[in-house]
């Protein structure tokens, strides 16, 4: 008698085992199918968004850091010019020139993803393909992208993207660096060809400005 129940309570282990087994397999190909998925999703995205002569759109951003603020944004590849009532920035893909209006004074930077993505919504398109672990649920019409940066030295660690389901276009991007969260809503989208000159700081259009070069 003892050794049939040693039998089945062996049996009950190795069925117990066999199906954890399975679920955590299962859990594993769903995961990666839904990261594959989210992948195609920003990829419909960024063909959008990177067209090669450039878009437009308004933005509402916000956060603990800078308060609250409207704009307008034109995007070319990975160049940015974005206007707000305190600001003017100019990023030409290495380069960025801000220009305060209070202070009538341009400040030359190499910025950050993060001090990029504080300006320009559209920045994740050039950061989602590698460093981060993709994640994706569906709420009505938008797809909820999330990004987790798999360096902890990263300086945005975490973004969720909303993403229109029919035009493929973000309707909200939030990020956190550190501690700290910043939402960006994004209106307006349009297809709509730059000029290169629109993402350069010309001192000619600001006669009046201090131009302070923190490189």
């Amino acid at each position: 008698m003892l050794g049939l129940a040693t039998i089945g309570v062996a049996a009950q282990t190795t069925t117990k085992a066999t199906t954890q087994k399975a679920t955590t397999t299962a859990t594993a190909k769903s995961t990666k199918t839904n990261a594959l998925e989210a992948r195609k999703v920003l990829d419909k995205t960024a063909a959008v968004i990177s067209r090669k002569g450039g878009a437009s759109a308004t933005f509402k951003i916000s956060s603990a850091k800078i308060g609250s603020t409207t704009g307008t944004i034109a995007i070319k590849g990975n160049k940015f010019h974005a206007r707000t009532p305190q600001a003017i920035v100019w990023f030409n893909g290495k380069t960025q020139w801000s220009y305060m209006k209070s202070t009538d004074e341009v400040n030359i930077s190499t910025p950050t993803e993060a001090q990029q993505m504080s300006m320009n919504p559209y920045k994740f398109i050039n950061m989602y393909k590698s460093g981060y672990t993709l994640s994706m649920t569906t709420s009505g019409t938008s797809y909820n992208v999330r990004l987790v940066a798999q360096n902890k030295q990263r300086s945005v660690q975490e973004m969720y993207i909303t993403v229109n389901k029919k035009t493929f276009t973000p309707t909200q991007v939030k990020m956190r660096e550190g501690g700290t969260w910043t939402t960006i809503n994004i209106t307006g989208f349009k297809a709509q060809n730059q000029k290169d000159a629109t993402f350069v700081f010309n001192a000619k259009d600001f006669p009046s400005a201090e131009v302070i070069d923190l490189r």
